[in-house]
C-alpha cells in the first residue's frame, strides 16, 4: 500500500509562565501541538509524526486548520512521497503546503509551516526506522555525531527574582553539566544589568562562560552603551541587541563590541537570513546565527539558509539554532552544526532531552530513537500521544 499522510491535526497549547525578558512576558504565551498521521503500521500502530512551535511566538492553530493541513491531505498521495514511493518526500510536502502563497509575508505563516514540517520530517524518520539526525547525516553522505554542544538559557526576570535567586538559578546549571550559560539584559537598568552581570560572573567563576540576551530591546545608542559596559566582561556572546530587521543596528555594533555577537532567531526566512549576512556586519570568525528552524518554514527552508551561508563563505559551525527543542537538536547532529540551546527549567514539557539523557560539560549525546525521539521524552510524549489518538 502506498505511504499517504491520512490526517493532519493540530491542538493549541498554553505554555504561559510569569517569566519576562527584555520586550515580552510570557504569561499568555501558547503552542501549537501537530500530528501528522500517516498510513504505514509499525507495531500493530499508525506511524505519527510530531511537531511544535518554538517558544516566543504563539500557537497558529487557526492558519495550520484553516490553510496548511488541507492542502496536504487535498494533494495526490503520489505527489508527496520520495523517488522510491516508500515514504513521503518532505521538500514536496513543503511546496504543497506554500501552493498559492505570495513571497514574503513571512511571520506567523513561517511558524505554522515550520510546525507541521517538524511533524513531517518525524514521520519520515520513523518510517525509515532511523533517528532523524542519522537520516539526516546519511542524506549527506557522512557519519553523524551523536554529540552535540548545548547551553543552559535561562536567567529571565520575574516577580521577586534578586540577584541571589538568580545566582542559584545559574550554578543549578553548572551542576547539571553545563558550562556555558545564557541570562536576560534590557529589561532593567544598564546600572542593574552591570550588577546583575556581576555578580553571574562571580558565582560561575572563571570554569564557565556567561552569554546575554537583550532580545531586540535596544534602540542604537543604547545598543551602543550596552556594547561598551559589555566589552568589559569575558562573555560568551552578546545577543539580539535590536530589532531583528534592523541590519545597519547591528552592523554598527562591530565597532562598539570586539567579542563574538550573536543574532538570527527572529528571521523568518533564507531571505531574511541572506540579507543579514548581507548588510547586518555579522563577523563568521566569532559571531553566531541562531536561526530556528520551527520558526522559519521548517528544516527544508533552514536547509536553503545552510546553502546560502555556505555560499557566503560561513562554516555551518557558526549556527547554534534558538528554541530549546529536539529537531534542531537533531539538525545540529546530523548537518554538524555548532550546537543548540537548552532550556533546562522553563517551557516545558516541549524545551529539553529524551529522559535519562545527561550533560557533561555541555556535551549531550543524542539516543538511538528513530525519528525526532519525542517517545523518550516522557511527559512531552503524554501530551503528544493524546493528539494522535
Amino acid at each position: 500500500m502506498p505511504v499517504r499522510i491520512v490526517d493532519v491535526r493540530e491542538v493549541t497549547k498554553p505554555i504561559g509562565s510569569a517569566i519576562r525578558n527584555a520586550y515580552i512576558d510570557f504569561s499568555k504565551m501558547t503552542s501549537s501541538l501537530v500530528a501528522v498521521v500517516t498510513n504505514v503500521q509499525r507495531d500493530g500502530r499508525p506511524v505519527v509524526g510530531y511537531g511544535f512551535n518554538s517558544n516566543g511566538r504563539y500557537g497558529q492553530g487557526g492558519l495550520i486548520r484553516e490553510r496548511f493541513a488541507d492542502r496536504i491531505l487535498q494533494a495526490e498521495p503520489g505527489s508527496l512521497l520520495d523517488e522510491t514511493g516508500d515514504n513521503l518526500d518532505p521538500d514536496k510536502v513543503w511546496a504543497a503546503m506554500m501552493r498559492n502563497e505570495k513571497p514574503g509575508g513571512h511571520g506567523d505563516r513561517s511558524v505554522a509551516v515550520g510546525t507541521i514540517d517538524m511533524a513531517v520530517w518525524d514521520a519520515v524518520a520513523k518510517i525509515a526506522g532511523k533517528p532523524l539526525f542519522r537520516l539526516l547525516a546519511e542524506r549527506r553522505g557522512v557519519v553523524a555525531d551523536p554529540r552535540v554542544f548545548v547551553y543552559a538559557a535561562g536567567g529571565y526576570y520575574y516577580p521577586g527574582k534578586d540577584d541571589a535567586a538568580l545566582c542559584a538559578e545559574m550554578r543549578s546549571y553548572l551542576e547539571r553539566g553545563y558550562s556555558v550559560v545564557k541570562m536576560k539584559i534590557g529589561g532593567e537598568s544598564i546600572a542593574d544589568d552591570r550588577r546583575r552581570i556581576e555578580a553571574v560572573l562571580k558565582e560561575i567563576g572563571p570554569h564557565a562562560r556567561l552569554a546575554v540576551d537583550a532580545n531586540g530591546r535596544f534602540d542604537l545608542e543604547t545598543a551602543i552603551a550596552y556594547a561598551k559596559m559589555l566589552r568589559d566582561y569575558d562573555l560568551f556572546w552578546y545577543e539580539e541587541a535590536g530589532d531583528p530587521l534592523d541590519y545597519q543596528l547591528q552592523a554598527a555594533l562591530a565597532d562598539f563590541y570586539p567579542g563574538s555577537m550573536a543574532t538570527g532567531e527572529n528571521l523568518f526566512s533564507h531571505q531574511d537570513a541572506r540579507n543579514l549576512i548581507r548588510y547586518g556586519g555579522m563577523r563568521p570568525d566569532r559571531d553566531w546565527l541562531q536561526f530556528d528552524c520551527a520558526l522559519s518554514y521548517g528544516l527544508c527552508e533552514y536547509q536553503r539558509t545552510l546553502a546560502m551561508l555556505k555560499n557566503h563563505g560561513w562554516s555551518w559551525k557558526r549556527c547554534i539554532p534558538h528554541g530549546g527543542h529536539q529537531m534542531s537538536l537533531n539538525i545540529a547532529a546530523g548537518l554538524g552544526l555548532g550546537g543548540n540551546e537548552s532550556y533546562p527549567d522553563v517551557f516545558q514539557p516541549y524545551g529539553g532531552f529524551p529522559d535519562g539523557t545527561v550533560v557533561r560539560d555541555s556535551i549531550v549525546t543524542l539516543p538511538e530513537l528513530p525519528g525526532i525521539g519525542f517517545e523518550g521524552k516522557s511527559d512531552l510524549y503524554a501530551v503528544m500521544r493524546e493528539l494522535a489518538c
